[in-house]
């Protein structure tokens, strides 16, 4: 097997059909691409969708449909499907972590696969995720640290361009060029194998979010840098497969797993003292933003009872677990 791709599937079965749609032609052009779907109970039609899908179109010969037991997560639907590929006769070169709420524009795997042959050094790769328009979205981003938490927090320009190294989600890169980068989004990102033999699978204890970002950040200390590829493009209907981030739904409230996540991150990578720091200068940081708004009289587009859920979730509230 020269590429597995994962698709996550929950409540989505109409874009999850229409993602491997996308990937048809890619399949027939790239030789060893083995697609796995899993579904993370969806507790609808999705199995019933998405398999009817893959029998009616012909797709038997190259994807498989796995109904898993529990809704573990994203990491936990994705080891599902990598770790037995991992422990087979014939492992995968490769593994792509793809979204439902994708759709691959023709090139996207070949222009991965192509850049990881050349490369061999480089241990991941990440898509350029855009709008159906073409519109680039940014998909490369730096590792969130104490002094980014005082950028997303503070949102002062003076700050922000002191700071500029630090930002999270930078500009996205200008021209063709691959990119190295801290890590990419997971919805398209593309994984060599010999990085699950040096840090292990996706850490399922995340339920959503910042587990791409932990697995890129270990994968470094490990020797396996990331990039950002261009040439690979993919369309991302953003957030409409967990609907967090869905720009039409600006300040839909996060759920509790987000700031769960964070809270792990953070103090599994940095300790509890810099994540009790992070949280605490973060809060501090947005109060000073949202007191300067209050003044300017901008509107509130934030999501609901952020700060409230802040921190009820940080460290200094619900502890370092």
């Amino acid at each position: 097997m020269r590429l597995l791709v994962v698709i996550v599937n929950f409540r989505s079965a109409g874009l999850c059909v229409d993602c491997l749609r996308s990937l048809a032609p890619e399949v027939a052009a790239v030789p060893g691409i083995r697609v796995v779907v899993t579904d993370n109970p969806s507790g609808d039609d999705s199995v019933a969708t998405i398999g009817s899908a893959i029998a009616a179109n012909g797709w038997a010969d190259w994807c498989e449909l796995k109904p898993l037991p529990r809704n573990g997560g994203f990491a936990y639907g994705n080891n599902e499907a990598i770790r037995p590929a991992l422990a087979s006769n014939d492992p995968p070169e490769y593994v792509l972590l793809l979204n439902p709420d994708t759709v691959v524009r023709p090139g996207a795997i070949g222009a991965l696969l192509d850049f990881m042959d050349a490369t061999p050094a480089a241990g991941l790769a990440g898509s350029r995720l855009e709008h159906p328009d073409g519109a680039p979205q940014r998909s490369a981003f730096r590792f969130p640290t104490v002094l980014s938490e005082v950028e997303s927090g503070l949102r002062l320009g003076p700050v922000s361009k002191l700071l500029s190294g630090r930002v999270v989600a930078p500009p996205v890169p200008p021209g063709e060029d691959p990119v190295r980068t801290d890590w990419v989004a997971g919805a398209s990102l593309i994984v060599r194998r010999a990085v699950f033999d040096a840090v292990g699978l996706l850490d399922d204890a995340y339920f959503m979010y910042f587990e791409e970002v932990d697995f890129c950040l270990r994968a470094a200390r490990a020797g396996w840098p990331c990039w950002y590829v261009p040439a690979s493009r993919v369309v991302h209907l953003v957030g409409q497969s967990s609907g967090v981030t869905d720009v039409k739904q600006a300040n839909k409230r996060r759920p509790r797993y987000w700031f769960e996540s964070r809270r792990r991150y953070f103090v599994r990578n940095h300790g509890r003292v810099k994540a009790a720091a992070a949280d605490l200068l973060w809060m501090t940081s947005f109060l000073t933003f949202r007191a300067r708004r209050r003044v300017q009289r901008k509107p509130d587009t934030d999501p609901q009872h952020l700060l409230g859920d802040f921190a009820r979730n940080s460290v200094w509230v619900a502890g370092a677990h």
